[in-house]
């Protein structure tokens, strides 16, 4: 059954993780129109950063935040097997598994840091060292909420996020295709893929954003895009998990007049 045929996506995340989601778009009849708007890049100074975050054992928890902080931060636990790690999301515990690390705390729903913090096995982390990997910035909310549980929170930023910088040709090709109504919908699963999608569109395209679907897993992309001035009709997938970003895209546009 393909219940998005007609639909045109523009999918704006990095093009290392861009491809399943794709594939679930193009399953359903919909047209996925890559245009990544990020670049991740592994940190230059990766030794630096090893010798910030020391020895594995020194640590009782580490919390990998995505899956591109799988990719670029299990080397910081060396050949360590036992360390209890805790992964936001099924997509960063599919990474881990894939790496060959178990994963010992996962929310059943949610993938986000609010979901992470519920489970009742972190309510008391009075005495622990605790290793979150992630990249440059992001939200505080882990490192403030597991100090406030008692633990001593080491950050590791294993990565980079860069603006990602198309041709002119591909704007001009991104253009057309909106202008003539190929693309119904966008997807933005971070602030920071959504604030670098609207750097790197044309002035047209960002005209056109304001009638275009924004399909997000996260509240605060939707308010990221109120503040940036987006008028695009919220579509507000249960996860920023691939399967729930195309749930959501399907009721959607059973919910869309022809």
């Amino acid at each position: 059954m393909t219940r998005l045929t007609g639909v045109g996506v523009l999918v704006t995340r990095p093009a290392h993780q861009a491809e399943h989601l794709c594939q679930l778009i193009e399953a359903e009849g919909g047209a996925a129109v890559r245009y990544p708007a990020l670049e991740i890049k592994p940190r230059p100074d990766r030794a630096a950063v090893r010798a910030a975050v020391g020895p594995a054992d020194r640590y009782d928890l580490a919390v990998f935040v995505s899956a591109n902080a799988v990719r670029f931060g299990t080397e910081l636990l060396g050949g360590r097997r036992d360390l209890p790690i805790a992964a936001i999301g099924q997509a960063t515990a599919a990474a881990l598994n894939a790496a060959g690390f178990q994963v010992s705390f996962l929310p059943e729903e949610g993938a986000d840091s609010e979901s992470l913090l519920a489970l009742p096995q972190l309510a008391d982390l009075a005495g622990q060292r605790v290793l979150i990997v992630r990249g440059p910035g992001g939200r505080e909310l882990l490192f403030e909420a597991m100090t406030a549980r008692g633990a001593q929170v080491q950050y590791a930023e294993v990565y980079t996020r860069e603006a990602a910088y198309p041709s002119l040709e591909r704007k001009a090709e991104i253009e057309t295709l909106w202008r003539q109504g190929g693309i119904r919908a966008y997807t933005a699963t971070s602030v920071e893929i959504l604030e670098a999608l609207v750097g790197i569109v044309t002035f047209r395209c960002r005209e056109l954003m304001h009638s275009t679907a924004l399909v997000t897993g996260a509240r605060r992309v939707a308010d990221a895009a109120t503040r940036l001035g987006l008028g695009s009709p919220l579509v507000l997938a249960d996860s920023p998990e691939d399967a729930a970003l195309v749930r959501a895209l399907v009721r959607w546009q059973g919910q869309v007049k022809p």
